[in-house]
C-alpha cells in the first residue's frame, strides 16, 4: 500500500472512532433537579453550599433554575438578572428583618418531567428574620416546597409534582437516582454528578470497547495491506 493509501486508510478509522465517541457523548446521562445560585453585579454564580445554610445579608439576591443538567459545571442559570432594586423595589426596608430578592425559574418545557408544564419563572422578595437562611426566606414566599428524604429540594411552589434529581438519558427518559453513587454539589440540588465518574457525560464502557474493536480492525487492515505488498 503507498503513503497515501496508509494515510487514508488511517483517516477512515479515525473518523469512526470519533464518530463512536460523539455518539456516546450525545446519549450521556443527566440530572433533572433545583439548582441553587447566588447573585451579584456580575450574574449568577453556582451555590457552594446549600439553601438551608446560607444565611444571606439584606440586599442579596438568591436564584433556583430547574433543568436538566450534567453536573455544576453544566448547570443553567436563571433567565433573570439579579437586580435587587428592581424585585424588591416594593417592599421597604423594617427593623429587625432583611430582604431577600428571589428569582425562580421553572425552566423550559424540554426539561419538565413528563406529562408536566412548568410554571413561568417569577420573582419574589422574601421578608425575613435577620438569621433567617435562603431556605427560609424561599418558603416564605414560595409554597409548597417538597424535600426528598435525604433533604435535597425536589418541588417549590409544588413544581414539579414528582420526581427529585432523578437521572435522564440521552433521550430524555428518566431513570431513578442511584443515590450511593450520586455526589451533592449543594442541598438545593439533587444528584448532579458521580463522584466516581459513573454518573457523567463520558463515554461509556460500551462505546470503549467499539473504539478499541475498530482500533484493532483498521491495525489488521493496514498489516494485511502490507503484507500484500511484500
Amino acid at each position: 500500500m503507498s503513503r497515501r493509501g496508509r494515510a487514508t486508510a488511517l483517516l477512515v478509522v479515525l473518523g469512526t472512532v470519533l464518530a463512536v465517541l460523539g455518539t456516546g457523548t450525545a446519549q450521556a446521562a443527566g440530572y433533572r433537579y433545583w439548582s441553587f445560585w447566588e447573585g451579584s453585579g456580575s450574574g449568577w454564580a453556582y451555590a457552594t453550599q446549600g439553601p438551608s445554610l446560607v444565611r444571606p445579608d439584606d440586599g442579596a439576591v438568591q436564584g433556583f433554575r430547574f433543568a436538566v443538567s450534567a453536573d455544576s459545571q453544566d448547570a443553567t442559570k436563571p433567565r433573570r438578572s439579579p437586580d435587587f432594586s428592581e424585585i424588591c423595589a416594593g417592599t421597604p426596608a423594617q427593623s429587625g428583618t432583611k430582604r431577600v430578592a428571589l428569582v425562580i425559574d421553572s425552566g423550559t418545557a424540554a426539561d419538565a418531567p413528563a406529562g408536566e408544564t412548568p410554571p413561568p419563572p417569577r420573582t419574589a422578595c422574601a421578608q425575613v428574620p435577620k438569621d433567617a437562611s435562603s431556605a427560609v426566606a424561599l418558603a416564605s414566599v414560595a409554597k409548597p416546597l417538597r424535600y426528598g428524604s435525604d433533604a435535597l429540594l425536589c418541588a417549590i411552589s409544588g413544581y414539579p409534582v414528582t420526581g427529585c434529581g432523578e437521572q435522564v438519558s440521552g433521550n430524555g427518559n428518566s431513570s431513578p437516582r442511584a443515590t450511593a453513587d450520586a455526589s451533592t454539589p449543594t442541598s438545593a440540588s439533587a444528584a448532579a454528578g458521580s463522584s466516581d465518574g459513573s454518573g457523567g457525560g463520558g463515554p461509556s464502557a460500551g462505546v470503549l470497547f467499539g473504539v478499541g474493536a475498530v482500533l484493532l480492525l483498521g491495525i489488521a487492515a493496514v498489516a494485511q495491506a502490507r503484507r500484500r505488498r511484500g
